[in-house]
């Protein structure tokens, strides 16, 4: 057994890559994802990791690993005993153990120590994500009454955090991200890497070398009432791209407020549209498609994104606990085009698209067009 490796450089690492809860009893969750593509089959994995009231002893207190597979296909577990809990504060690092033989308290462990002796359960950092769940579903006599499971275990190369490559590495929401202020707070954690594995979806070996990957997470006590979101980093003949867009009505102090933002890595730049740099535009439907349109004083960018899929509920954090209330599909087409503006000219920087783009929907009141306008 060992501390969890700090082979993440502290200049590559990205802001609130450590765990946020400071201890106290007050409403807290944290969330984090870690997502790879397929693109030789169209497949996609998505691990989602949460922690409620750590504290424990609360009406929420607990912890889940849900993964969206093959096809949108759905698994959730989750982990009541918050003991079994732990995240590193320094770096990204975090377990949930569910089932084991170990009787210490919980910690990293060598992947194949984690093999021998986790029998249900998690862990993950910047370099790697591991984990068995099944879906415990269980009859009226008790017995279980299906047999879906996943078995997941790959090491991770990070390639772009967030912000230019090779220096210090950003705050997704800006330095105010550091206080209370803005709840929940968001940390796009990686926004592209290189994933080699592999992993067992209910007996289907899915091997795969420098896949592409994703991290990011969530935390606060607040919880957003309603958002959307578009990532995708598997491009048609554009490997070095990756993108990350989203927005949502959140707490600020004693309001509400709508903010939104879209960032955008390239052949080693990073391209950001945020409140404070640019204008951004956005109309969502309640489901099908995504539009997006940012401008700054040196470039614009448009998205489209779109699904005739019916999309998978998920569960999320929320003020009444761990519960359905977003949708998401892996199989999203996009359309993207980055213009650099001079004068009144603009240039086509680039021009992509992708057929296996991540589109989400969260929240309440989706019954009409979500504009920004």
């Amino acid at each position: 057994m060992l501390t969890i490796p700090l082979n993440f450089l502290q200049s590559t690492q990205t802001p609130h890559s450590g765990y946020h809860w400071d201890g106290g009893s007050r409403r807290f969750f944290e969330g984090w994802y870690y997502r790879i593509t397929l693109p030789e089959i169209g497949q996609t994995f998505a691990f989602m990791y949460s922690i409620e009231d750590p504290i424990g002893g609360k009406p929420h207190s607990g912890g889940a690993a849900q993964v969206l597979g093959p096809d949108d296909e759905y698994l959730c577990r989750t982990f009541p005993d918050v003991n079994k809990f732990w995240g590193s504060r320094d770096v990204l690092g975090l377990g949930h153990w569910g089932k084991t033989d170990l009787q210490i308290a919980p910690l990293y462990l060598l992947p194949e120590e984690f093999e021998h002796h986790v029998q249900e359960g998690y862990q993950a950092t910047a370099t790697l994500n591991q984990g068995i769940i099944s879906d415990g579903k269980a009859n009226a006599k008790g017995e279980r009454a299906t047999n879906n499971y996943c078995r997941w275990e790959y090491e991770i190369q990070p390639v772009y955090g967030w912000g230019n490559k090779n220096s210090i590495q950003q705050s997704t929401a800006g330095w105010l991200s550091f206080s209370q202020i803005f709840e929940p707070g968001w940390q796009i954690l990686m926004a592209h890497g290189l994933a080699s594995g592999k992993i067992d979806w209910n007996g289907k070996i899915y091997e795969f070398t420098n896949a592409p990957a994703y991290g990011e997470k969530n935390w606060g006590g607040a919880f957003p009432q309603k958002w959307f979101w578009i990532n995708c980093n598997c491009f048609e003949g554009e490997p070095d791209l990756a993108l990350t867009a989203g927005g949502g009505r959140r707490g600020v102090l004693w309001w509400m407020e709508s903010v939104a933002m879209i960032g955008l890595h390239y052949q080693g730049k990073f391209y950001e549209f945020v409140p404070w740099n640019s204008q951004v535009d956005w109309e969502i439907q309640p489901w099908g498609r995504w539009q997006m349109k940012a401008t700054n004083s040196n470039y614009e960018i448009e998205l489209t994104g779109t699904t005739d899929l019916a999309g998978t509920p998920l569960r999320a954090p929320t003020e009444d606990g761990l519960r359905y209330c977003c949708r998401d599909t892996m199989q999203g087409k996009l359309t993207l085009e980055l213009r650099e503006i001079n004068g009144r000219k603009s240039k086509i920087i680039l021009k992509a698209e992708s057929f296996l783009c991540g589109l989400e929907v969260g929240g309440g009141s989706w019954d009409n067009v979500w504009q920004s306008r």
